[in-house]
């Protein structure tokens, strides 16, 4: 059994069981990773792939098990590579960071900023997406470092290190008829038209779920991923939003007022997601204690070792 047979195999897995996808991927040919494949089965004495034909439907019940088995070994073979680099180069690499438009946009812009001055030879790359998707990323290797809310359902193979409360904040256009109550409720609110992120995101199903617990309905005019694009069509009159207090600032967004609202809607806890079992080189510990002073190296590394986990947060 060779490291390059289990590539090919989740290479095939990955593009939907399609060997042409895959062997172009790959940069090989078609019939080379068809007989890769067929030599590992051979070796194994198992059929890994559901055949019908020339066509592959899917797993075989073993080949689930393997594949799975597979990925880890990939995984765990790419961090192997990245030991030896760590310790021939500690202050050159690459660093993926996985995290969603509001941290790239907001908390993230100062920390990147300080790190790549601190390593200029270090390569960042930053993945903005959904909580799911970040989890997804870090837990199959494709991130090192995951920072968000953290998705609905947390990842049992993800070491979850909380770093600090979001609150939240009312946002309306200015002389809107809610910036003039005393105490803001969510029955106020539920008035007039609401934006709000999309359900992918904790800061959309977290708001939606609390008008839901007091039975209201409000009406919805529009989702968004994006946080910036909320405040937009909140300045244009299209309705209000409860947004995450870091998003506003009072001396660039001249065009909206903001409203605390954490007697609404308890804060959320933005998290560092690692994969259990990472290796980290010096530099991804310093990056995390710059983004989370509460977590330097040594910390980081006994959470690593308890496998500390994160319950369901908002």
């Amino acid at each position: 059994m060779k490291l390059q047979q289990l590539r090919y195999l989740c290479a095939v897995v990955d593009h939907g069981f399609n060997v042409t996808a895959a062997s172009q991927a790959l940069f090989t040919s078609q019939p080379g990773v068809s007989k890769q494949i067929r030599q590992l089965e051979r070796e194994l004495g198992v059929e890994i792939l559901f055949r019908q034909g020339n066509r592959i439907a899917g797993l075989t019940d073993p080949g689930k098990e393997l594949v799975a088995a597979a990925q880890r070994l990939l995984i765990d073979s790419a961090e192997f590579q990245k030991i030896a680099e760590g310790y021939s180069s500690a202050d050159s690499g690459s660093l993926r960071v996985a995290t969603t438009h509001l941290h790239a946009r907001y908390p993230l812009l100062p920390v990147i900023s300080a790190f790549s001055k601190k390593y200029p030879k270090v390569s960042l790359g930053l993945f903005e997406g959904p909580p799911a998707e970040i989890a997804e990323r870090v837990s199959n290797g494709q991130a090192d470092i995951g920072i968000t809310t953290g998705p609905a359902e947390p990842d049992p193979q993800l070491v979850m290190l909380p770093a600090y409360p979001i609150g939240r904040c009312l946002i309306t256009p200015p002389g809107h008829p809610l910036q003039k109550l005393s105490r803001v409720t969510l029955a106020a609110i539920a008035k007039y038209p609401l934006i709000v992120y999309d359900s992918s995101f904790s800061s959309g199903w977290t708001v939606i779920q609390a008008f839901e617990k007091q039975r209201l309905s409000p009406k919805i005019v529009l989702s968004a991923t994006n946080a910036d694009v909320i405040k937009a069509y909140v300045a244009s009159g299209l309705g209000v939003a409860i947004l995450q207090s870091m998003a506003h600032d009072p001396k660039v967004d001249t065009a909206i007022r903001a409203t605390p609202v954490d007697h609404l809607i308890a804060p959320s806890t933005t998290h560092i997601m690692l994969r259990s079992g990472k290796y980290l080189t010096r530099y991804m510990f310093d990056f995390i204690e710059m983004f989370s002073k509460k977590w330097p190296a040594a910390q980081v590394r006994n959470a690593l070792r308890r496998g500390l986990r994160a319950s369901r947060t908002p």
